[in-house]
């Protein structure tokens, strides 16, 4: 009969209990969100030779093979590396990143699934040692309709465009196509002109579509970061932060957010809990000062906070 610490020493690795049995779900995380078309026969083969034939998909966008028996996890995760694939994606620490689909869907505003993967490699791998107070998600969206939802994740990302509107470019249509194809209705055509309120969600929808070129887009894409989403028995939605961010300040943003919460947070103590307990002014002032980064080093070597 397996011991407390053998199930707690492979959870750890990503091997997660089944329900009932001596068998174990072992987690494999992707790059990006995406697995290759090798990677799904490798995951297949796993099955095979060392589960019960099963793989399953989780809300992480992890794959997990059903039914390993204790003594083949070893084996398992070997017959992975030698593929390129690794189990994990549990504990107190940062977990797999996620990311929707809109590095080709048509709505999306930017490569979501090369922002994961850069992500992945620099904090998913880069931190993976390091002991957060709780579980620490990143979820990436490409636009407003949030199908990864950003919000609900303890640092969320969303792209937007905003559009640019050129009054003197609008024919004022009797049949607008920017008004037909606005999702959030906010664009209307008024006294012979187009005029978009204050409900556009700058999703980037209406941007090139006039053909007389009365709404283009900047060339950048923006970005709402949300923090301290939560999903489950306790939720909460992720507070925005007070402004849109540029792609260059993502990473040092989800550094010094990480770097916060340890600092900051007791064990066991969600994101989105820490900053309702101390303040967002206070948690925003911090993250858009550099402080937090000239003290990694020391607030990497401290322990995690108890009561």
């Amino acid at each position: 009969m397996l011991k407390p610490a053998q199930i707690a020493e492979v959870k750890a690795r990503g091997f997660l209990i089944n329900r009932g049995t001596e068998n174990f779900s072992g987690r494999v995380v992707p790059k990006g969100s995406v697995f290759t078309a090798d990677d799904l026969r490798t995951l297949s083969e796993i099955a095979e030779k060392f589960g019960n034939g099963k793989v399953v998909f989780t809300s992480r966008l992890t794959a997990e093979i059903v039914g390993i028996p204790f003594d083949q996890i070893d084996a398992a995760s070997d017959y992975a590396a030698e593929r390129g694939l690794y189990f994990g994606g549990t504990g107190a620490k940062i977990r797999p990143i996620t990311a929707c689909k809109g590095t080709t869907c048509v709505y999306g505003n930017y490569d979501t699934q090369a922002l994961a993967e850069a992500l992945h490699e620099k904090y998913y791998v880069g931190w993976a040692d390091v002991k957060l107070p709780h579980k620490f998600k990143i979820g990436i969206g490409g636009c407003p309709n949030s199908c990864m939802k950003p919000s609900l994740n303890d640092f969320g990302i969303e792209g937007h465009r905003r559009p640019i509107f050129n009054v003197d470019a609008c024919r004022g249509c009797k049949v607008c196509v920017v008004e037909t194809r606005c999702p959030s209705k906010a664009a209307h055509v008024v006294n012979g002109k187009l005029h978009i309120d204050e409900k556009c969600l700058e999703c980037g929808v209406c941007t090139g579509i006039c053909p007389f070129k009365a709404v283009s887009h900047e060339s950048e894409t923006v970005y709402r970061i949300y923090v301290g989403g939560t999903w489950g028995k306790q939720t909460r939605m992720g507070t925005p932060l007070s402004r849109y961010v540029t792609r260059e300040e993502i990473d040092p943003l989800i550094e010094k957010t990480m770097l916060w919460f340890k600092e900051n947070a007791y064990q066991k103590e969600r994101l989105g809990k820490a900053i309702d307990r101390i303040g967002f002014e206070n948690f925003e002032a911090a993250l858009f000062s550099d402080d937090l980064l000239t003290r990694k080093e020391e607030i990497l070597a401290q322990p995690v906070k108890t009561r």
